[in-house]
C-alpha cells in the first residue's frame, strides 16, 4: 500500500480540522487562483469535504490585470473540475482607489461574497499560508500599525450574516503547498505578481524574511506567526471588556453619539483608544489612525476648551461630561 506524502497528510488534517463543524450538507467554496496555496487547497478540499457530506465548489476570479488572465482561469478551472469541485469563474474590472493590488482584493472579495450568497454557502475557504501571515505581521511592524493589525489574518471570521471565511492553511508552509501539488500531479500557475518587487509584499518575502533568517537564525516567520496569535488573543479580551463596558458609557445624540469624558478618564490609555475607535468604527463606518485616536483622546486627558475635530467622515467635540461624535456636515 503506497505511503501518504506528509505534505498531503498535513494539509488534508489542516482542511479537515477547519470544516469538521460545518453542517452536513453544507456548501463550502474555495477561492482558487490556481497556484499552489490555492489549489492544495482546492484538492484537499475536494477530498475531505465529500467526507464530511460537504458539497464543495470553487470560484475563480478574472481579474484580467494580465494578457494570458482568462486562460490561467480556465485551466484553474479544469484543475477544479478534475478534483471534483464545481467549478466558477468570474470577470471583474478592477479598478479603485489603493493601487492595483489593494483594488484586486477588493473584487474579489466582493465576488466570493456574491457568490457564497447566490449559492448559500457556509463557508468561503482562502488558501492563505504561515508565510503570509508572517509577512502581514511584518509589513504592520514596518508601518508602526496597531495591534490589530498585527494580529495578522484571522483562521477563522463569521460575518453578520453567518458566512464563514476560513484560512485552514495559516499553520502551513508555502513550500508544504508545492510538495503537496507535486505529489499529487497537480500544475501549478506561478502568477508574476508574487516575484514583481514593485510590491511591498514581495520584498519582505524575497529580500527583508531571508536576511532576517540568515543573520538572527531560522524560525523568523514562526516567531512573527506566534505574535499575531498572542496579539489576538489579547485583543479578544480587549473586545469582551470593551463591549462590557460601552453599553454604560454610550448613549446616542441627536445626530451621532457621545461617549462620558468621566469613564474615559476613568479607564487605562489602551482602553479608552480602543473604545474611541470602536465607537467611531460602529457608528460612521471609520477606521482612525493612532493619531486621529490620540487627538481625540486629548478632549479627555488634556482638556483646555479645544473646539472640534475633524475625522474621517465624522467629528468630535467636547460638549460638557461628554465627547460627541456627529456625522460630518451635520
Amino acid at each position: 500500500m503506497p505511503t501518504l506524502s506528509p505534505a498531503i497528510a498535513e494539509i488534508r488534517l489542516a482542511v479537515r480540522t477547519a470544516l469538521v463543524d460545518l453542517p452536513e450538507g453544507s456548501t463550502v467554496i474555495v477561492a482558487l487562483s490556481g497556484g499552489a496555496d490555492s489549489l492544495a487547497l482546492a484538492a484537499a478540499t475536494a477530498f475531505e469535504a465529500s467526507k464530511l457530506g460537504l458539497r464543495a465548489a470553487s470560484l475563480t476570479v478574472d481579474h484580467g490585470l494580465q494578457d494570458d488572465s482568462a486562460e490561467v482561469a480556465s485551466t484553474a478551472a479544469q484543475a477544479a473540475a478534475a478534483l471534483g469541485l464545481d467549478p466558477l469563474i468570474v470577470r471583474v474590472q478592477v479598478d479603485g482607489e489603493g493601487g492595483p493590488e489593494a483594488a484586486a482584493r477588493d473584487a474579489r472579495y466582493r465576488v466570493l461574497r456574491d457568490a457564497a450568497a447566490d449559492v448559500r454557502a457556509a463557508a468561503v475557504l482562502l488558501g492563505h499560508t504561515l508565510d503570509d501571515q508572517a509577512e502581514t505581521v511584518l509589513l504592520g511592524l514596518a508601518r508602526g500599525s496597531g495591534a490589530t493589525s498585527l494580529q495578522g489574518m484571522a483562521p477563522s471570521r463569521e460575518d453578520d450574516d453567518g458566512l464563514r471565511w476560513l484560512r485552514p492553511l495559516l499553520g502551513v508552509r508555502r513550500e508544504t503547498t508545492r510538495a503537496f501539488c507535486a505529489a499529487s500531479d497537480l500544475e501549478v500557475w506561478d502568477d508574476p505578481h508574487n516575484v514583481d518587487d514593485r510590491y511591498a509584499r514581495v520584498r519582505a518575502r524575497e529580500r527583508v524574511l531571508p536576511v532576517l533568517e540568515a543573520e538572527l537564525g531560522p524560525g523568523i516567520a514562526e516567531a512573527l506567526v506566534r505574535t499575531a496569535e498572542q496579539l489576538r488573543e489579547d485583543a479578544e479580551a480587549f473586545d469582551e471588556m470593551i463591549h462590557e463596558t460601552i453599553e454604560d458609557i454610550v448613549e446616542h445624540a441627536e445626530a451621532g453619539i457621545s461617549v462620558s469624558v468621566a469613564a474615559l478618564a476613568a479607564n487605562p490609555a489602551a482602553l479608552r483608544n480602543r473604545i474611541i475607535r470602536l465607537v467611531v468604527d460602529s457608528e460612521f463606518g471609520v477606521s482612525l489612525t493612532r493619531t486621529q485616536t490620540i487627538e481625540v483622546a486629548r478632549l479627555v486627558t488634556d482638556w483646555r476648551g479645544q473646539g472640534p475635530i475633524d475625522l474621517p467622515g465624522c467629528a468630535a467635540v467636547r460638549q460638557g461630561g461628554r465627547i460627541v461624535f456627529t456625522a460630518s456636515g451635520r
